[in-house]
């Protein structure tokens, strides 16, 4: 039984996707959203010298950028409990199954694309620096960062897995069961993956063209979670890839502000396409041959393109 099969564990009805998808987004962006508009509403009506902010940005400088994050990846936090009741109520179906189509949850996957694409991109981030050390400020102030790292590293995780249960476990199963086949549930969740970006502060500093990386990477994770019948390398790869980014550097214009290591002063409208391009056409293809040869991916074809076909009765039962 293969990752998107496993849905016909739980009850599937569509009705329910509808029904939890309404429910996931509420908890996510409206209970999850509750502390931050309260906190934004106290410094706002506490101080007449404090502005209302419209952006992400300005939202940071009001609060602070450490209680924003917190209050911001808070949400996210809420919107996974939100992912995790659904499925067990509506669906009937455990954890374990919207995680992976193995017996148990593999986290050696998680940790070993976790260390591996933590140094990948760190080692970038710090390759660039010492080509270009014109373009970066050391940012670098003990105690805030130590509040920065217990906040990252407690809630981050939060933050990427709600993405990844919901985009490629919750919806990745139910559009697979609806369409019957593999390759919809996949460009449907890298495309909505994508726009979930698009009010992102670096959609408007860099361009549309941005677009391309935030769907690309969705489309790298969906890849990796159906020929690896699971979401242990996507949740993996999803949380280095922001951790380590959120405590090594921040700029003015990013969705993550941090008091991390390092500030990127570089002007954002002369970013490099091949910043852009490279990850989504040459970095993600590499790990994705890497990943294959490790874990002895085959067929591909029917992996990603093929049909969802319901399994015999005798081969899963309906959870009570």
């Amino acid at each position: 039984m293969d990752y998107i099969q496993q849905t016909y564990k739980g009850l599937h009805d569509f009705w329910r996707y509808i029904i939890g998808a309404f429910i996931i987004f509420f908890a996510w962006q409206l209970i999850g959203m509750i502390p931050l508009g309260i906190a934004l509403a106290v410094k706002i009506f506490g101080d007449a010298s404090v502005g209302m902010p419209t952006d992400i940005p300005e939202m940071s400088k009001v609060l602070g950028s450490n209680l924003f994050l917190f209050l911001m990846l808070l949400s996210f936090a809420v919107g996974l409990v939100g992912v995790f009741l659904s499925s067990k109520f509506l669906h009937k179906q455990s954890i374990t199954s919207l995680t992976t189509a193995r017996k148990k949850i593999d986290w050696k996957r998680f940790w070993f694309i976790f260390i591996v694409w933590g140094v990948v991109s760190s080692g970038f981030v710090l390759f660039d620096y010492f080509m270009s050390p014109e373009d970066y400020q050391l940012n670098f102030n003990l105690q805030p960062f130590l509040i920065l790292a217990v906040i990252a590293i407690l809630f981050i995780p939060l933050q990427t897995s709600f993405e990844e249960y919901f985009f490629r476990g919750y919806l990745m199963q139910g559009l697979g069961v609806l369409f019957k086949n593999k390759w919809a549930p996949l460009l449907i969740t890298s495309i909505g993956f994508g726009l979930m970006h698009i009010a992102n502060p670096e959609v408007e500093k860099l361009g549309p063209v941005i677009m391309v990386y935030y769907i690309g990477t969705g489309l790298f994770l969906g890849i990796i979670t159906l020929m690896d019948d699971g979401l242990e390398l996507a949740l993996g790869f999803h949380a280095a890839n922001n951790l380590f980014t959120a405590l090594l550097v921040t700029a003015d214009w990013t969705a993550l502000q941090t008091h991390s290591i390092l500030k990127d002063l570089s002007d954002p409208s002369e970013m490099a396409l091949a910043e852009i391009f490279v990850p989504v056409f040459v970095v993600f293809p590499i790990l994705l041959f890497v990943l294959s040869k490790k874990y002895n991916w085959t067929n591909w074809k029917d992996k990603l393109l093929g049909q969802v076909v319901e399994p015999p009765k005798e081969d899963y039962k309906i959870l009570d």
